[in-house]
């Protein structure tokens, strides 16, 4: 998830907004921007494309470095569908919502990110033999990853006890953000059921390059810095912000960018 401020004045919001068929025929939407390299970025939850990558500037940063930005709406989020029916929202399905992208655009040599959700669905993707040539992780931490239960746990309450909530407290923050967004809380509780944990050992797996971002005041997801301990040779980066205002910050994708040139 990810919220903030008003978007950078100098943002570009003109994306290219495509669609494909999914997993058991969910409409699943895409937005690109920029030529050159493939970098797919999957958003967080109850965000979506174009208020995690392209209100905030991170995208056109990227794109004007040479890199085809490729950023996906997950199931139940954006301009994706969201459908109502169980079935659609099997364990790890937002992986393979990920592969089917992949296979979609007949991407072979591309990089991988994504932000809270997204950072634990690339996860999920490299346990399960996604090979980019570079992957981060953002606004996650190890906990995150190794317990989903804890954080599904807070978002299940904050969904089916809406408008309760006292002014001010992370959950009322919670349901706002979701406000903003016009999530569907039906779909978006139903998401909740395709999160899979994953172990130590298939982190220790994981070959490609990767880098941890994380707000230096995010520990919603736990430690990113233990993350990156986690995962072989990679590197953690931390930026100013909490959860919710990382993702508003610039730092962002600069250090996307500088590890993907670098």
């Amino acid at each position: 998830m990810n919220a903030g401020s008003e978007p950078l004045a100098h943002a570009p919001i003109k994306t290219e907004r495509h669609h494909f068929t999914g997993p058991g025929g969910v409409a699943l939407a895409w937005h690109e921007m920029g030529e050159g390299h493939p970098l797919i970025l999957i958003h967080g939850y109850f965000s979506n494309a174009q208020t995690n990558w392209v209100r905030y500037g991170h995208a056109a940063l990227i794109a004007a470095a040479g890199f085809r930005v490729i950023m996906p709406d997950l199931r139940g989020h954006g301009d994706s569908a969201k459908p109502h029916d169980a079935a659609s929202y099997p364990p790890d399905i937002l992986a393979a919502d990920g592969f089917a992208l992949i296979a979609h655009l007949g991407l072979t040599d591309y990089d991988l990110a994504g932000y809270s959700l997204g950072g634990r669905t690339v996860t999920r993707m490299l346990a399960q033999g996604a090979s980019p040539r570079r992957a981060i992780l953002c606004g996650m931490g190890l906990d995150g990853i190794l317990n989903t239960g804890g954080r599904g746990g807070y978002f299940h309450n904050v969904l089916t006890n809406l408008g309760s909530f006292a002014r001010g407290s992370s959950e009322w923050l919670t349901e706002a953000f979701l406000k903003t967004t016009k999530g569907d809380p039906q779909a978006l509780l139903l998401i909740l059921n395709t999160f899979v944990d994953t172990t130590r050992a298939e982190l220790a797996a994981i070959r490609c390059d990767v880098l941890v971002v994380t707000g230096e005041d995010d520990d919603d997801n736990g430690s990113g810095a233990e993350l990156a301990a986690a995962i072989p040779g990679a590197r953690f980066a931390s930026i100013p912000g909490n959860h919710m205002s990382a993702v508003t910050k610039p730092e962002l994708g600069a250090e996307i960018l500088a590890f993907l040139v670098a």
